[in-house]
């Protein structure tokens, strides 16, 4: 699972680049603003959602050009494509070997892990980040799990019209839609619990003098049955109405992070702690996903040596060698990737800086 050929076309500040990626470790380096977090945020649209930056379709696109762009990636003998078309800037479209495929499809062939200097927010903000960072690690083992919850999300969707509209909702259209709602909520909730239960082996593994290391869990909430959310959903129909949305459900989970060493909520602890502990969730999901796909998945790695001391660099190195997958770096000087082994990384300078930097 790595690429052989990027190509990029009217991406960001990138009118055209074409990258061949020769080693396992690509380390992006250059100034700020030359680019280097848009290359990763273009990989990772080669998976199912909306990038490491979820930015809109339209901001993807070269300034000033005709609001479509294109991302081209080999792996082997399989060729993915995803962009947008002039005229259509927010739909995104994607092809495999040349067929147009559902996005959902992506995860079939490619598992993309990343990590980004505004992950460092994800213990201290909303629930919600928490939960998409839960679902993109599911995803990377659970290639099916972008289409239930994509299931699931417009029939919670369709729930909450219904609910808010002028004139009741008919009640046997309600139980349609809440059947479909448990249905997919059932698999949601049963891959999360698998997911939290074997990265949780794989943390009890963490070498604590180097890495920190995290306990996790879901946020206490029981895994009903499907009988059980049709109940719940249809005797909280007049709440819900009132709220306008669905107030229970797998969209409102939350991951809980405890610091192990020091028996601390994550979002008590420093800054330094926090990113240790979101590193550590990385590089041990990273080793069970290439256990549990037979190959280890394309891991990006934002600013990822900028604040770490030597030993800890080389020791994080040793580590992504030893998971063995395609990992691509970023840093503004190569020195920061001087503890990389030469048979392992494969040095690319990225451009000059632009006047209005977007990473």
């Amino acid at each position: 699972m790595a690429l052989t050929r990027l190509l990029l076309s009217n991406f960001r500040n990138h009118a055209q680049l074409a990258l061949m990626p020769e080693k396992r470790f690509l380390m992006l380096h250059g100034p700020n603003g030359a680019g280097k977090t848009n290359i990763l945020e273009a990989i990772s649209l080669l998976v199912p959602g909306r990038g490491l930056r979820r930015a809109a379709l339209s901001d993807m696109a070269l300034k000033d050009g005709d609001g479509s762009f294109a991302v081209s990636a080999n792996l082997s003998d399989i060729q993915l494509g995803t962009g947008t078309e002039a005229g259509a800037p927010e739909r995104r479209k994607v092809r495999i070997n040349g067929a147009v495929q559902s996005i959902n499809s992506l995860a079939e062939w490619l598992a993309v892990i990343w990590l980004t200097p505004s992950m460092d927010r994800i213990f201290t903000e909303g629930a919600g980040g928490r939960r998409r960072f839960l679902d993109r690690l599911v995803l990377a083992s659970a290639p099916r799990h972008a289409a239930i919850s994509g299931r699931y999300d417009q029939a919670t969707r369709q729930r909450n019209r219904l609910l808010s509209g002028d004139t009741p909702a008919d009640a046997m259209w309600l139980d349609a839609i809440e059947t479909e709602m448990a249905s997919a909520a059932v698999d949601i909730d049963a891959a999360r619990h698998e997911m939290v239960a074997a990265l949780s082996v794989k943390l009890a593994e963490v070498q604590e003098e180097i890495f920190a290391v995290p306990q996790i869990s879901l946020d206490g909430q029981a895994r009903p049955s499907a009988d059980e959310w049709r109940a719940r959903w249809r005797a909280s129909r007049g709440r819900d109405a009132a709220a306008g949305r669905t107030l229970e459900g797998p969209h409102r989970v939350d991951l809980r992070v405890v610091h192990a060493g020091k028996n601390c909520d994550a979002a008590s602890c420093s800054t330094g702690e926090q990113k240790a502990m979101l590193l550590s969730m990385i590089l041990a999901h990273a080793e069970l996903i290439a256990e549990k796909r037979g190959e280890p998945p394309v891991l990006l790695l934002d600013e990822v040596a900028a604040h770490l001391d030597p030993q800890r660099r080389a020791a994080l190195f040793e580590r992504l060698d030893q998971i063995g997958g395609q990992v691509w770096m970023t840093g503004t000087e190569e020195a920061l990737f001087r503890e990389v082994r030469s048979d392992l990384g494969q040095m690319i300078a990225v451009g000059e800086p632009m006047l209005a930097p977007v990473e």
